[in-house]
């Protein structure tokens, strides 16, 4: 008895002190958010607050901000936020809003229909230079003898810088400044047989921060080079290119010589076996006897006459 007796007594209290809370003149009104805060990774800005929950209906908010200039010069100029005008969940990507390193005050209320919570502001202005900055994703890798890494791409506000070095004793480290995200970006040259390790870090240059480095990755060359057999393919080839070439151009010479000034051969009938001087003597001979004969038959042309 006395138990049931205190939990009604708590019920009835509590419906006294929430009336005035839910009512403004007899009018029911919705409660504001509670519990404003910004989460803020890697410039990434999300707005979250508790939700305001009324059984069996759809409760939307409205976020609005004010940047430095207007909370100095006018207070009464708040902007509204560029994704969340209305929204229905418990939070807001307040990143295309925040574009200067400078406080920003925020505020949220709820709506129901006709009704409308009052506005909830946010305790402290948020300032994106407080976001937290995390090592890079990175992909480390080796193509032939060149090493080789993919940065995560985190937006166009980030940069890197990738330190890399051979691990061996007194080692120099090397430091490069990456602009590319996304895309494989050549390293260094890589000896064979060697170790090369790799770290990296972001940069944001519109707050002048950086983050912590990343985990050391390392990668190992493997002593590769070239087989005897291949080598002594090479040197066969070679040889074969010297000696092929020098007979395939004397051979294509004789070719266009023949092509271009054949040798015509003559028949046997045709041929001089004897030599010159006796040819012309015989030649002599036969043209003093064949006048001989023309003049003897003259001569007895004449007598018969």
């Amino acid at each position: 008895m006395v138990l049931e007796e205190i939990k009604t007594s708590l019920i009835t209290w509590f419906s006294y002190a929430l009336i005035p809370c839910l009512l403004v003149d007899g009018v029911a009104v919705l409660p504001a958010p509670q519990n404003l805060s910004v989460q803020s990774t890697n410039m990434k800005h999300v707005l979250t607050w508790s939700p305001v929950i009324v059984p069996e209906e759809i409760i939307y908010y409205s976020v609005e901000y004010q940047g430095e200039y207007e909370s100095l010069y006018m207070s009464h100029i708040w902007i509204p936020s560029s994704w969340c005008s209305p929204t229905q969940g418990p939070e807001c990507d307040i990143t295309d809003d925040i574009t200067a390193t400078v406080p920003y005050n925020l505020r949220v209320r709820a709506t129901l229909g006709s009704q409308t919570s009052a506005w909830s502001t946010l305790k402290h202005p948020f300032n994106r230079n407080s976001t937290i900055l995390t090592p890079p994703g990175m992909e480390i890798t080796k193509d032939g003898f060149h090493l080789v890494i993919k940065l995560e791409d985190l937006g166009p506000q980030f940069e890197f810088f990738v330190a890399f070095w051979r691990r061996e004793p007194s080692a120099k480290e090397h430091v490069k400044r990456v602009r590319l995200r996304g895309i494989p970006v050549h390293l260094e040259t890589m000896e064979p047989g060697a170790t090369y390790c790799v770290k990296a870090r972001t940069f944001v240059k519109a707050i002048g921060r950086q983050s912590a480095f990343s985990q050391t990755e390392c990668v190992k060359v493997q002593g590769e080079t070239l087989p005897l057999a291949l080598a002594l393919f090479a040197f066969v080839g070679f040889m074969l290119i010297l000696v092929v070439v020098p007979l395939s151009v004397w051979k294509m010479g004789r070719l266009l010589r023949h092509s271009c000034c054949p040798v015509v051969m003559l028949p046997d009938t045709l041929k001089i076996t004897s030599s010159p001087q006796k040819l012309i003597s015989c030649r002599r001979e036969e043209v003093e006897a064949c006048v001989a004969a023309e003049l003897s038959s003259e001569g007895l042309l004449r007598a018969w006459i």
